[in-house]
């Protein structure tokens, strides 16, 4: 593994040249990093936290092996669920797959919507990030007020779950008000919890990102699109999900002994929710009902949406080695994209495509036409409505698998009547 601070080159003697491809969730990363990975005689090095899990495929969103087209992976299907994966271990794991990669003579293409990971492959630094201006006094703001109106310190702990920070609150000591604002402001800024940071080996969560030392040369692209289309594909991202085994995956997390929320594979969005649900169906008689399921559905979309909108803050923040992403429109045909990062990986020195200059385009978020679409925008359901199969199928496997659970004498007449509902549905 490469050490901070020092060259990793390749054969030629120049240092080892590495393409990383980031983006939101939805936008289309895995796709072109498969092709160009067939262009460039590339390898993919995930860089997705739940991706590293065996048998969670589904809500991690893997492309299956048979569609791989031969392009090998690395980082997926690594650990177990029952163990935690830090960003330390990524890291670590994540440069040991380059060099193994580029002794090859094949091309590293790292790909990933993780911020807080690119940037610590990328620098060889870990430490949580300080806040910028624009953060630190809307935090400041927000804590003043709640202080205000009196017994606020339950409030700012809702406000700190609803960012997407569900671990830190409950470690807090009531009123210790300093620790609950920096665990707002490093979500707020890196979109990843306070204890994403804690867990990191010689990190202190309340240090900041130390300047970066480059030891690749690398090629680092971030995929957008107006967020009122990603937050489109996003939605019925979370109903194929819950569709095609999500629930299912999540009741296998269930069985093998995890609680929502207990380390890092119950911990990601998708499966913490679904286990929560399932659990509720398991030990609430009646819960499997059509308002329940769309509830889950709801939060589970809810939470994907700020999610997006957590991994495009990040990248905006410009931190050292983000500044050194070029934006490109997701919108545009994937042989023109495919084309010219090609392009500029085997000719860097010529002038960039204009295919790599959309940032001064495509980052003006604030535009009227924009903030009016996210202002009007609506989820609007396609695969589960009201009466669907898809809705009663899900539902009836729900009551057939999980209500089971209150009434079963025995794990083995549990298994059997399981085992029983599977073969009369197929």
């Amino acid at each position: 593994m490469a050490e901070d601070n020092v060259e990793d080159t390749d054969v030629r003697g120049r240092k080892g040249r590495v393409v990383i491809i980031a983006g939101p969730t939805g936008v289309g990363k895995s796709r072109l990093a498969l092709a160009l990975a067939k262009r460039l005689r590339g390898e993919i090095i995930s860089a997705d936290s739940v991706q590293v899990y065996r048998t969670l495929d589904v809500g991690s969103a893997k492309t299956p092996v048979d569609e791989r087209e031969g392009i090998p992976h690395h980082l997926i299907d690594i650990v177990d669920p029952s163990q935690d994966y830090t960003a330390g271990y990524f890291y670590d794991d994540a440069r040991a797959a380059t060099e193994l990669v580029l002794t090859k003579g094949s091309v590293p293409i790292v790909v990933g919507g993780t911020g807080m990971y690119l940037r610590w492959y990328m620098t060889g630094k870990v430490g949580a990030p300080k806040a910028t201006k624009e953060v630190f006094v809307a935090v400041e703001e927000e804590v003043d007020r709640l202080i205000k109106e009196g017994g606020g310190w339950d409030d700012a702990l809702r406000m700190l779950a609803d960012a997407g920070d569900l671990t830190t609150g409950p470690s807090l000591a009531r009123n210790d008000w300093y620790r609950l604002r920096r665990a707002l402001e490093i979500i707020k800024t890196s979109g990843q919890p306070r204890s994403a940071f804690s867990k990191l080996r010689n990190c202190d969560p309340d240090a900041a990102t130390e300047g970066a030392s480059w030891d690749y040369d690398f090629h680092c692209y971030f995929l957008y699109q107006p967020r009122s289309e990603l937050y489109q594909k996003v939605d019925l991202r979370c109903e194929q999900m819950a569709q095609e085994g999500l629930l299912d995956e999540a009741s296998s997390l269930l069985d093998s002994g995890l609680q929502p929320n207990s380390n890092s594979a119950s911990r990601s969005i998708g499966y913490q929710l679904a286990m929560e649900f399932l659990m509720e169906c398991r030990q609430v008689e009646g819960a499997a009902t059509e308002e329940r399921f769309f509830l889950f559905l709801e939060e589970f979309q809810r939470h994907s949406r700020n999610y997006v909108k957590r991994q495009l803050t990040w990248f905006r923040n410009k931190g050292q080695s983000e500044q050194m992403f070029n934006w490109i429109d997701a919108t545009q045909p994937l042989e023109v994209m495919v084309d010219a990062l090609a392009k500029e990986y085997e000719r860097p020195n010529e002038v960039v495509s204009d295919v790599l200059k959309a940032a001064s385009v495509v980052t003006k978020e604030s535009s009227y036409k924009e903030e009016n679409l996210l202002k009007r925008y609506r989820t609007q359901n396609r695969i589960f409505t009201s009466n669907s199969e898809a809705l009663k199928r899900t539902l009836q496997w729900i009551r057939d698998t999980q209500c089971l659970w209150r009434n079963s004498s025995t794990v083995d007449d549990l298994q059997k009547r399981m085992e029983s509902s599977l073969t009369t549905s197929m």
